[in-house]
């Protein structure tokens, strides 16, 4: 633990300062695919009965129309944030006919990509260009790669703590653009030390054979229709997954927010030649990209980790950072464990709020000389290899045991757990970290050691072993249905979201291509 992380930990444990730790804000979005009862793609419609997926507020899809995305609002207690991610599970599951949530985050086996439905959202203009951009994404990326699901977990510390610690430290920058670069800074951290949350939580060593469409890869073969690697902890994060040479030389700068937005707003004004050359309509006049930039919208840029700030009605995300800041930071790494009804538990929440204040407020320099790639080569190593034995990562130039770093690591987070605990007079945040340094001395206890465990005592392939999950947890929603008020509350919201998007449709005065005009002007009319 450096000096610095200790004088910010004294400062946070004054009695005037202390509470300010239980007012940090949780959010969570986890995806799934819906498939039918024998673990294949559905191919059905978005369920009318769950609302739109247009503008609902908690229950939407992703990438494919079978890809659900359930959010939660924020709340300053991870417990609270977790039963509304259960009652939105619960609510679906009450409208599901015949169909199961897939409990991995790899997918299950898929049909041909012609054959995977992208998301449908009605006839609006708005509704029509994020089906363009999906549509663009399937061109760029491949539909097989858009069916991998995640969760993701945000998290925010109050505006008064950053204000005490700007105080504090004497630092004369305006308030938002302190705040925006103590964010940035937890976000280098995060890029040096997010290896850990992949030996710790990652859970997809394995995937169904088809997933490739067979292209070459470096895989095992675990049976006749499982491929993996022995020793992997997330196959979903590695370079399997979202290869594409158009983002290859697009790596954000985290020096500061500014040069961060700048390499996002040239990439989303900048032409990529295959992509001019596709054009963005087809040879029959049909939209098949948004536009033939390297991104077509910022969220097309994948990473880890963003940096958020909530939009206006209109604005875009860049817009809304350059405008007022960061607010918040998106973790995306985190694979949905299988094991998990929800695919994330409050072991693992307290064990994040934990590891991001951590990355807050512990010394942060430069990502310089060699290091922003060494992040991501230790990165890479640790979801294709991180339980090996003896497994040698690089800090700062020089070799180190993953389980030495680890501990270090955890020594540190411990000392930020206990001042989340004291905080809340509990000892949960701490329990959290105990699990983790368990995992650390024994690589069997991780989940991506046990899920290979189960294929191999079950003698199951990847896809039977989802799929007992997925019945698992059906069993576990529908055994405790929802119901009464909670029911009526979740049906008037469906309705409420399904009146709301048929108003957005009837309210358009624009045809479709000058929409899309107006929507790439505000994007390439951004100052750089």
């Amino acid at each position: 633990m450096s000096e610095l992380l200790s004088r910010r930990l004294a400062l946070l444990a004054e009695s005037s300062h202390l509470p300010l730790l239980t007012q940090c804000l949780h959010g969570i979005e986890r995806e799934c695919l819906r498939v039918d009862t024998q673990g294949l793609l559905a191919l059905t419609p978005h369920p009318r009965p769950l609302g739109s997926a247009l503008t609902h507020p908690q229950i939407t899809t992703d990438y494919s129309e079978a890809l659900l995305e359930f959010i939660t609002s924020t709340e300053t207690d991870p417990e609270k944030t977790l039963a509304e991610l259960e009652a939105i599970h619960r609510f679906t599951y009450n409208k599901l006919a015949g169909e199961y949530l897939w409990s991995a985050s790899m997918p299950c086996p898929l049909p041909e990509e012609a054959q995977i439905p992208i998301a449908e959202y009605g006839s609006s203009n708005i509704g029509r260009l994020k089906h363009v951009y999906r549509r663009g994404l399937a061109l760029r990326y491949g539909k097989t790669m858009q069916c991998i699901a995640g969760i993701h977990y945000n998290f925010s510390l109050p505006e008064a703590l950053w204000s005490a610690l700007r105080q504090a430290e004497g630092d004369d920058r305006e308030p938002r653009h302190y705040q925006s670069q103590r964010y940035i800074a937890l976000i280098r951290n995060f890029r040096r030390f997010s290896w850990l949350l992949m030996y710790l939580f990652g859970a997809s060593p394995a995937l169904d054979g088809g997933f490739l469409r067979g292209r070459p890869h470096q895989l095992e073969q675990l049976d006749a229709d499982t491929l993996y690697l022995p020793y992997a902890t997330s196959l979903r994060m590695s370079d399997l997954g979202y290869q594409n040479n158009a983002q290859a030389g697009l790596t954000p700068c985290y020096d500061n927010l500014e040069s961060y937005t700048e390499s996002l707003h040239k990439a989303v004004s900048t032409p990529y030649p295959p992509y001019v050359e596709q054009g963005t309509k087809d040879s029959e006049g049909n939209w098949q990209q948004l536009n033939t930039s390297i991104l077509q919208i910022e969220n097309e840029y994948y990473s880890n980790i963003r940096p958020k700030r909530v939009t206006g009605v209109g604005e875009r995300p860049i817009q809304a950072l350059r405008a007022r800041g960061i607010q918040y930071v998106e973790v995306r790494c985190l694979d949905i464990n299988p094991f998990l009804p929800l695919g994330i538990d409050i072991t693992e929440a307290r064990f994040l709020d934990a590891f991001l204040l951590y990355c807050a407020l512990e010394d942060s320099p430069f990502l310089v000389d060699g290091e922003c790639a060494a992040a991501t080569d230790n990165f890479i190593k640790v979801v294709k290899e991180g339980r090996r034995s003896g497994l040698e990562l690089m800090r700062c130039g020089e070799a180190v045991e993953l389980k030495v770093w680890a501990q270090e690591l955890l020594d540190g987070i411990g000392q930020v757990a206990e001042l989340l605990d004291r905080s809340r007079g509990d000892d949960l945040h701490q329990q959290a970290v105990t699990v983790q340094q368990t995992k650390v001395v024994d690589p069997s206890l991780t989940p991506s050691a046990q899920v290979l465990e189960q294929l191999r005592q079950h003698g199951e392939s990847f896809r039977a072993f989802a799929l007992r999950q997925s019945v698992a947890h059906t069993d576990y929603f529908r055994r405790q249905p929802i119901q009464g008020d909670e029911l009526a509350g979740f049906e008037a919201t469906a309705q409420q979201s399904l009146e709301q998007q048929a108003r957005v449709e009837q309210a358009d005065t624009l045809d479709f291509d000058s929409f899309v005009e107006e929507y790439q002007r505000s994007l390439t009319a951004l100052p750089a």
